[in-house]
């Protein structure tokens, strides 16, 4: 640990979002290289990922965020981290200060002193546009790649090596996601001005937002391995971890999800949402939550099965969404995911309906057969 504590502290911005009123930005002070994914050895692989987890957070440490308004206005909030490391900025602003028409990434700026003295890095904050009606909520874990690293002792333990040997460009991505993903974003925004805005990340017009169980040390990490399957990026919702219950217990992953899709769907109230998550960490029972507190927000359910029958409280889940009359797809293929989506798009309901009861037809557990999916 010699190594780390003699690393200047850094400032490690995680992507924020804002609505006209409200701006949600969390950054991490640690002491700890800076993250790198080039390919150059499995030796180098290990180091980057155990410096990765080996990092140390610095509390209490001063940092500033500066935001620069449209029109040039520079405003700073002070901000202290906390005992691991985080600093939460909730920051309310003049609501003249408008996102605009069109979906862009806002950049913002962190100021911090270390040993080598006054600091700076920018940060980006995702504006979804006033024209933006729709946005995507989606998992990460088994959903676009298979992270291996949440769950019990025993999944970590059979998952490890390909979290430290794989850098993010060799992880494998679930078939057809990418063209299900950007099909879903609806492509990249085009700004008159993007050149001179400064913005570093192309938004979609379709803005996504990411929620995860994997802890926030993966941050850099998959936000590597999106852009090199070219996924839309958007702010990622992840867990600060520790060796407890609240960590490694199975409800743990619902309740986080829960909370984490709660806070977007109250931040932008006038958009409809598509969540897109998997059978394997309670995503179902999550998204049946969302659709029963905010019924008029979802706008359909996208579930891709990994084989395993519903457990009760999925069926619970699957019932709640069914009831509520939103587009529920239930598949193992995001190919026939892509004519759901084409079904809900532009086309009437009622084709999406009738999509649905196909599909649920296909899973129903009286004809799938005892222990089939269902």
């Amino acid at each position: 640990m010699a190594l780390l504590k003699s690393a200047p502290i850094r400032v490690q911005p995680y992507f924020g979002y804002r609505n006209a009123s409200r701006l949600f930005l969390t950054a991490r002070a640690l002491k700890s290289a800076r993250a790198g994914f080039e390919k150059s050895g499995r030796l180098q692989a290990v180091r980057t990922m155990m410096s990765q987890f080996a990092s140390r957070q610095v509390p209490d440490l001063p940092v500033e965020l500066e935001i620069r308004d449209r029109e040039g206005e520079v405003r700073r909030y002070p901000g202290v981290t906390d005992h691991d490391g985080f600093v939460h900025f909730d920051i309310a602003f003049d609501p003249e200060w408008q996102p605009g028409a069109l979906t862009r990434w806002d950049v913002v700026a962190l100021h911090w002193l270390n040993r080598d003295g006054e600091q700076c890095v920018e940060g980006h904050v995702l504006a979804p546009g006033s024209t933006a009606a729709l946005a995507v909520i989606s998992d990460i874990d088994d959903t676009i790649i298979e992270t291996g690293i949440t769950g019990s002792f025993r999944q970590i333990a059979r998952n490890w090596r390909r979290i430290v040997l794989e850098m993010p460009d060799e992880r494998l991505l679930v078939p057809g996601a990418d063209v299900f993903y950007n099909a879903l974003g609806g492509g990249a925004v085009k700004h008159p001005d993007e050149a001179m805005t400064g913005d570093r990340i192309a938004a979609t017009h379709h803005p996504f937002f990411y929620v995860s169980s994997s802890p926030w040390n993966l941050f850099s990490y998959l936000v590597a391995f999106q852009k090199s399957r070219n996924l839309p990026l958007g702010p990622l919702m992840l867990r600060n971890w520790g060796l407890n219950r609240e960590t490694f217990g199975s409800s743990s992953h619902g309740v986080h999800k829960q909370a984490a899709i709660a806070g977007i769907l109250e931040t932008f109230p006038q958009m409809r949402f598509a969540l897109i998550g998997d059978d394997t960490q309670g995503d179902l029972p999550a998204f049946a939550q969302a659709v029963a507190e905010h019924s008029g927000q979802i706008r359909a359910v996208f579930i891709r099965r990994a084989g395993e029958a519903f457990s009760p409280e999925e069926l619970m889940a699957k019932d709640t969404i069914e009831a509520a009359r939103v587009p529920l797809w239930l598949g193992d293929s995001y190919e026939t995911g892509q004519k759901f989506l084409s079904s809900i798009g532009l086309a009437h309901d009622g084709e999406a309906e009738k999509i649905v009861e196909t599909v649920d037809q296909a899973h129903d557990p009286a004809k799938a057969g005892k222990g089939g999916p269902v």
